[in-house]
């Protein structure tokens, strides 16, 4: 994907994600209420079982190494011969001493300007059709959904697959992207896990279909939230790049993040004040649900982009992280809030987990001021290379 529209295609990506967790439960209810809670479960074994096979035998293999100018200047040095450079240098009388009087044959001079030649890209105005004509013309070849697509390195990849997420871990931008997606989720996940603790009980005493259609709200919410993030954080990072010279940096849309916070923060306060002193199901439906919906398809949207823009060669290895991230909290999220629940009410819980995704995001701000330097902290690491 482009640039200029990495934000709408995440936030694209994060509606259907959770999207299926929001659609769950409204196909869930009907069918434990008319069918028997079982019914579900053997559906989902059906599912899966249609994914399975279609990733097996229909999703195409789209990964492929873009060669860096780095590696392309080793392959241009390391294939010009020792005794040739020695030649030209004789010839040309280039030949050069360092400080102990000790011939250097490497030619470093003639490398620099190669090397900046090679690493900048600048952007001229030529349309994007002109410059590559094929785009959005082509289509997998055959070749990609065999089974095992031939790589020269199998062994080497898939460690390097097994290794680059964990050491993304290290990283603080791809750090503080997994948590604020991991707590963003858990603000939808509050509802997943107590709806039915609310609604089920007196005094609305709500059958699970019921229960069930109220996730409809929090797919509206989502379908805003894609809808309204989708293009804001893309023209407001293109907003501040012409503001700044036309040199884009992966921070400027960080401040996008705020009005979802606030988004955040209104849905968390209704659905907890709600639940516990059990106000009219309209408002915290309406209101809460929507709003849980509509963050959680804006938020980890934005905090992802940022960590992509920073580290595009590693993208999907930093999705990964952020997953695993994610899976880990949501798992000691689930075992611990229901019991908590019922033992001292909504508020404390939700207020807590609240408090934590607001904590998280506000390191937004310490990314907007400090970001770049800490980009430089792992300007030199080879996952800008892959």
């Amino acid at each position: 994907m482009f640039l200029h529209e990495r934000g709408r295609w995440n936030t694209l990506y994060f509606t259907f994600y959770f999207g299926s967790l929001m659609v769950g439960p409204i196909v869930a209810g009907p069918m434990t209420e008319h069918l028997g809670q079982r019914s579900f479960w053997w559906l989902n074994v059906g599912l899966h079982g249609i994914v399975l096979i279609g990733l097996i035998f229909l999703f195409p293999e789209t990964k492929w190494h873009r060669t860096h100018p780095r590696e392309i200047l080793r392959q241009s040095i390391s294939a010009e011969a020792p005794h040739t450079r020695n030649e030209k240098q004789a010839l040309n009388g280039t030949t050069s001493h360092n400080e102990k009087g000790i011939p250097n044959n490497d030619n470093t001079n003639a490398i620099a300007p190669t090397l900046t030649n090679a690493t900048n890209n600048p952007l001229e105005p030529i349309a994007t059709a002109d410059r590559d004509p094929y785009l959005h013309k082509g289509k997998p070849s055959k070749s990609q959904f065999k089974f095992f697509v031939p790589n020269a390195h199998p062994i080497r990849t898939i460690l390097l697959d097994l290794w680059i997420p964990l050491k993304l871990f290290a990283f603080p931008i791809v750090e503080f992207a997994a948590f604020v997606v991991s707590w963003s989720a858990s603000s939808f996940l509050t509802i997943n896990l107590t709806q039915s603790q609310a609604f089920a009980a007196p005094p609305y005493n709500y059958s699970a279909q019921t229960i069930g259609f109220f996730n409809f709200a929090i797919l509206f919410g989502a379908c805003i939230g894609l809808l309204s993030n989708g293009w804001l954080s893309d023209w407001f990072a293109a907003r501040l790049t012409k503001r700044n010279a036309g040199v884009r940096e992966p921070e400027m849309r960080l401040p996008t993040l705020i009005p979802f916070v606030l988004v955040m923060l209104l849905g968390n306060f209704v659905v907890a004040f709600g639940m516990q002193y059990k106000w009219p199901w309209e408002a915290v439906v309406l209101i809460g649900f929507t709003c849980a919906g509509l963050q959680v398809a804006a938020i980890p949207a934005i905090a992802t982009t940022y960590a992509v823009d920073s580290y595009k060669p590693v993208a999907g290895s930093i999705m990964v992280t952020i997953t695993v991230n994610k899976n880990v909290w949501g798992y000691g999220f689930s075992k611990f809030i229901t019991p908590w629940v019922e033992e001292a009410g909504f508020v404390p819980p939700i207020m807590l987990n609240m408090c934590l995704i607001f904590l998280w995001c506000s390191f937004g701000i310490v990314f907007y001021v400090w970001g770049k330097k800490m980009r430089g902290w792992t300007r030199n690491s080879g996952v800008h290379e892959m």
